[in-house]
């Protein structure tokens, strides 16, 4: 029987061994894929053209191959879109996690799960018939599709990734902490804000990771508000993101074009890297704490 119990457990080993090992070489392949495609296009463009250049016109006669535009655009709007959700999200949070009645707590949380459920195309398109003209009417703009709708959108999408993980990250604190802090003479409000919220920073800083990685990994939505038009990055100006200028051009592209747009697949690629790679420092550093 003890045998048999240490076979079933070897055998499931091997099995969530084998998955992660599968994990990993889909990860490979895409990095080795994007690098084998984009590099060429970056090779015969040149590095400097090709990242800093302001004008893309990749079907003219002339074709220029210029992205600073989109990398801009969806630091800008990732920005914004942070500083728009990260702060309702996290007050949010708090409230759920330590000041709501159960009955208000069941509700906001069925409708932030609602909330995460909801197709990108939907958010896009809610945004194309209210917030586009309620923009254009507000700002007396002859074009209500602008970098601040694709922000106003995306503050909205990122809500449920802060709200959950914040969530999860506060109610593992220790009940203790919270206990001595009021004994200690500390207001409920000073004891969240003061207590709480530190000893969970590391899940919600993961919190915001995670909203960021949404927030510029966003394609079909940002496509239907921003705009798609390939300018410098203005608030009400339209524009085009990172992944729009993918997922626009790719259906008819060939030739260098298509290799331009592989490279910009890369950038982005490595900016969702460089997010995870910050995600997976501040939890070894709360670890290490």
């Amino acid at each position: 029987m003890k045998h048999k119990k240490y076979l079933v457990e070897n055998v499931i080993h091997g099995v969530f061994l084998i998955l992660g090992l599968i994990t990993v070489g889909c990860v490979l392949l895409i990095t080795v894929y994007l690098v084998m495609s984009g590099i060429p296009a970056i090779h015969k463009i040149g590095l400097f053209k090709f990242l800093f250049g302001e004008t893309w016109a990749s079907t003219a006669a002339e074709p220029a191959f210029g992205i600073l535009p989109f990398i801009l655009t969806s630091i800008y709007g990732t920005a914004g879109a942070i500083l728009l959700g990260v702060p309702i999200g996290f007050l949010t949070a708090v409230y759920l996690a330590k000041i709501a009645s159960p009955a208000v707590k069941n509700v906001v949380t069925s409708a932030v799960g609602l909330l995460a459920g909801i197709p990108s195309v939907v958010y896009g398109l809610v945004g194309m018939i209210v917030l586009v003209p309620a923009i254009r009417t507000c700002f007396n703009l002859p074009d209500g599709s602008s970098l601040l709708a694709a922000i106003v959108v995306l503050g909205v999408m990122i809500l449920p990734s802060i709200i959950d993980v914040s969530i999860t990250a506060l109610e593992a604190v220790p009940k203790e902490y919270e206990d001595a802090s009021l004994a200690l003479g500390a207001t409920p409000v000073e004891t969240y804000f003061k207590v709480s919220v530190p000893a969970a920073k590391s899940g919600i800083a993961a919190a915001v990771v995670l909203g960021v990685g949404r927030a510029i990994g966003e394609a079909t939505a940002v496509m239907m508000v921003s705009g798609n038009v390939p300018n410098m990055p203005s608030l009400f100006q339209s524009v085009r993101f990172l992944t729009t200028a993918v997922a626009s051009e790719m259906s008819y592209s060939s030739g260098l074009q298509q290799q331009a747009l592989f490279s910009i697949a890369l950038v982005l690629f490595l900016f969702i890297m460089l997010i995870n790679a910050t995600l997976n420092f501040f939890l070894k550093r709360n670890k290490e704490e």
